[in-house]
């Protein structure tokens, strides 16, 4: 039989109660943890969001309460009202942040009873994800998870009062908006109303954010959410949070400054870290040079070496061609690493080969420095010496090598480094290392489409430096874009932005958008920028990848109430689903994939 509330109220949160509230009598709310029977004095663990409050029944003291704790089993709610005391002797708890305390309960009601759940509700439960994120509501009972979350409410405050100090402004930006088929694959709504067209879910309010810095509004954020139909990992989801932020009449300075001063701000508010700022700042260049990736991972050395010149004309054909071709050759040390075993080093080939690699050479430098290796006979003494200088090789080091084109030799082997820094646990997850990289190249020369395309998006300004070049080199301008990079992760990226519309022009010509086609996708944002656009810029942090790393879980899915799979699902809700033919014949849609 299941009691009714009734005109209780509840007066404490179970991990609230203190020694200091002995002899106060309480009313506690939650979910049964587990029950446990002493041969009559029955213990019940009440949990909510707070915490574990200890139920002491005793059949002595209130016969109907005991028989009522007799029925009550795992995961049903309940509500009791008692005394605080403190525990006897002996059971004084220093886990428990309530351990000193229990509750004499003189009366309890039975809310709700609950089926035996999936898997029992604690952190550290074996189960498998699939279930956990079938059951999400239960898995959303466990502490951690909880923990993450409400952790995640707080940031969201904390960025909110930092920027609203800062003169920002929150406006909201559409969701149903325009699709502009540049980079990640649009989310598409049909339009009911206009048969044949389509709305599309935002990857990001740039184009409005834009359009309320030429409405005069000089200081923009909202935490919104965004949406890419993309292939996932551990760190990307179909729809996700972005911290985002626009700023009129300021350079790349003013907007690191005011960036990293909340970034600081939510360290130190939440984790109690105190960030030495400002913050370092590498280039583009420097970063691929050194990491080989743009988003170096600064806890650890294992910086990349290129010996393009000194194994442009050696005996090994796989090194000296891929230089003659205009590629590189790169080297990792990986310091103590020569008692890899063939499999490891196997290994360790079939993961670059994901990025694109042929192979992997390897060099195990002996005890007495000789080489051990399948290539060493194709060097002579003097190679091996120059690039054992170079790599600063000692005995016991394990020299891996990749010969490529710079952009797959380069990832790789940054690719490779990452690796090999979590696998030789070189990282702490407690050591946050910010970096800002900067400088970025504007423009790489898509092959398949004959044609150049914005690294970041069209609408980034060049260095002022390099405007010249976008007549005749437009390939080596670089762009006024930043990105800041936290332990190895892109946790924001922004820029300075286009605020002439010749220049904007020019981007698109160069980029093979026509003037007609130009005017089709971004014709409202020309004509703006015609009507007197200040200088500006703005940065989108991902909020979700933020909270990854804040909180040290090893998916983003731990970080998101309702996270999808990696194939774009939700397990709970069963989405996506199909649809009637009903209303697809209302929005003007004929099914070419016939459901199984």
């Amino acid at each position: 039989m299941i009691d009714i509330l009734g005109n209780w109220k509840r007066s404490h949160f179970c991990g609230s109660i203190t020694a200091a509230d002995i002899g106060k009598e309480v009313c506690l709310m939650g979910w049964v943890q587990r029950r446990r029977d002493h041969g009559g004095l029955i213990f019940i663990d009440l949990r909510d969001r707070q915490g574990i409050a200890q139920l002491a029944l005793d059949p002595d003291r209130d016969p109907e309460a005991h028989a009522k704790a007799e029925r009550v089993r795992n995961e049903f709610v309940v509500a009791a009202r008692g005394i605080v005391s403190a525990r006897p002797e002996g059971t004084v708890n220093p886990k428990m942040t309530t351990g000193e305390v229990e509750v004499e309960v003189k009366e309890l009601r039975i809310l709700n009873g609950a089926e035996t759940p999936p898997f029992m509700i604690e952190d550290n439960v074996d189960v498998a994800e699939n279930i956990r994120l079938k059951h999400r509501y239960l898995d959303l009972r466990r502490p951690n998870l909880q923990s993450n979350l409400i952790l995640r409410h707080k940031v969201a405050q904390i960025v909110r009062n930092y920027l609203n100090d800062s003169g920002f402004i929150e406006v909201e930006t559409p969701v149903l908006t325009k699709s502009t088929p540049e980079g990640a694959r649009d989310y598409l709504v049909p339009s009911r109303v206009n048969p044949g067209m389509f709305y599309a879910l935002p990857q990001s309010p740039q184009l409005f954010k834009q359009l309320l810095m030429v409405s005069g509004f000089d200081r923009y954020y909202q935490i919104v959410k965004c949406f890419r139909d993309e292939d996932l990992r551990a760190d990307r989801q179909p729809e996700f949070t972005q911290i985002d932020c626009e700023l009129s009449f300021v350079d790349r300075q003013d907007i690191m400054d005011v960036m990293e001063g909340m970034i600081a701000t939510v360290f130190r508010d939440t984790l109690g870290i105190e960030l030495n700022l400002p913050m370092p700042r590498i280039t583009y260049t420097e970063a691929m040079a050194r990491f080989g990736v743009d988003n170096p991972d600064m806890r650890f050395d294992l910086e990349l070496v290129e010996i393009s010149n000194i194994v442009k004309d050696c005996g090994f054909k796989v090194f000296a061609d891929a230089v003659k071709k205009g590629g590189i050759v790169k080297l990792l040390n990986a310091k103590q690493c020569a008692s890899f075993s063939r499999k490891e080093i196997d290994d360790l080939t079939d993961f670059v080969k994901v990025y694109g690699a042929k192979g992997l050479a390897y060099v195990k430098v002996q005890e007495d420095g000789s080489w051990q290796s399948p290539i060493a006979k194709f060097f002579t003494d003097k190679e091996i010496a120059l690039i054992d200088e170079a790599a600063d090789s000692e005995p016991g080091d394990l020299l891996l090598f990749a010969a490529d084109t710079y952009k797959v030799a380069n990832e790789s082997l940054g690719r490779l480094r990452g690796l090999l820094g979590q696998k030789l646990e070189l990282a702490r997850k407690d050591d946050f290392r910010f970096v800002w990289v900067t400088d970025f190249p504007l423009l790489e020369w898509d092959g398949e489409a004959r044609r150049h395309v914005a690294v970041h998006h069209p609408f980034t300004a060049p260095l002022d430096e390099d405007i010249a070049l976008l007549e005749g080199d437009p390939g080596s301008a670089r762009a006024k874009a930043y990105d800041l990079v936290l332990n190895g992760s892109e946790i924001g990226g922004g820029s300075i932005r286009i605020h002439n519309s010749e220049v904007q022009n020019k981007m698109f010509s160069l980029m093979g958008i026509t003037a007609e086609e130009a005017e089709k996708k971004f014709g409202f944002l020309l004509e703006a920028l015609s009507f007197g656009a200040p200088p500006h810029g703005g940065i989108a942090f991902g909020l979700d990848r933020l909270m990854m790393i804040l909180t040290g879980s090893d998916s983003i899915r731990d970080v998101i109430a309702f996270p999808k799979t990696q194939k774009a699902t939700c397990l709970l809700s069963e989405a996506p689903g199909a649809v009637d033919d009903k209303q697809l014949r209302e929005l003007s849609i004929r099914r070419a994939v016939r459901n199984k």
